[in-house]
């Protein structure tokens, strides 16, 4: 049987995705064109013949940063040589670039033999939504902010531009994206959005915790009593875990966010929830 390794086209993305569910790591239900839009060609999947079996998204976001993610080959066709053939094609098309990955931690030593460093550890978190009838007057939903407000904010948490990501991700159906405004500038926002399997953050960056406290508060009402809703958070961040623990959210499990080279000099600080662990 021939292994060919080519890009996918945003038809096909929804494999990978397929995929992605039954690993347990319940992706968003219209995360697709969003990924997608933020680098068409970073997409790749092995097929033996016409049967795809493996899948990796290497996505350049500039020439300096790139993030790795869907690294998944099917149970069947693992420990053949298949996802390192894909990996080494993914590394080959970021050749330049400053790569990161949210990786399962079992997996941390592959990744260091590929030149990746440990920057932190991820843990996922599970809650449930509630009635909340909170006064939520300086909350406003994201499409009433200027979008080179909001593109400046993200720029200035996120090691790098997204504008193409961001003006899909914040108009997903069956979602929230909101921010709050002080003095007609940004304090942070956050996104929860649609999975698989109940709702999930990501991201929410905000100045302090008071404001990611309110936001993560809008977002658990929108969700609504008794819904699951996970939240994606740097441990490092001690407030973000404070706020997982004050909801009562239990922890599912960690990733390692790792580059090939030095961890981006991003403000941690303002990083209460992660985006994505496919895109960063």
């Amino acid at each position: 049987m021939n292994y060919s390794i080519r890009q996918i086209t945003l038809d096909e993305l929804k494999i990978p995705i397929e995929w992605a569910a039954k690993e347990g790591w319940n992706p968003g239900l219209y995360d697709a064109e969003s990924f997608y839009a933020t680098d068409p060609q970073g997409f790749l999947m092995g097929f033996l013949d016409d049967e795809p079996i493996s899948s990796i998204s290497a996505v350049s976001y500039d020439p300096n940063f790139a993030f790795i993610g869907f690294y998944i080959v099917k149970p069947e066709y693992r420990g053949k040589g298949y996802g390192y053939a894909l990996w080494q094609a993914a590394m080959k098309y970021l050749a330049t670039q400053n790569i990161g990955l949210d990786g399962v931690v079992a997996q941390q030593d592959n990744y260091k033999k590929s030149g990746f460093k440990l920057a932190y550890g991820n843990i996922r978190y599970e809650g449930i939504g509630t009635e909340d009838k909170g006064e939520w007057s300086d909350i406003v939903n994201l499409n009433e902010v200027p979008f080179e407000k909001l593109l400046a904010y993200d720029k200035s948490i996120f090691p790098t531009e997204r504008e193409a990501f961001l003006k899909l991700w914040i108009k997903q159906p069956e979602s929230l994206a909101v921010g709050l405004m002080k003095d007609d500038e940004l304090q942070g926002y956050g996104m929860v959005r649609k999975c698989g399997t109940g709702y999930k953050v990501g991201p929410l960056f905000a100045n302090n915790e008071e404001v990611a406290d309110k936001l993560f508060r809008r977002m658990r009402a929108f969700v609504g009593k008794g819904t699951a809703i996970f939240f994606d958070v740097p441990e490092v961040n001690k407030k973000a875990v404070k706020l997982a623990e004050k909801y009562n959210m239990k922890p599912m499990f960690q990733t390692a966010r790792m580059y090939t080279k030095d961890a981006p000099n991003v403000p941690l600080e303002k990083i209460f929830g992660v985006t994505t662990f496919e895109l960063g």
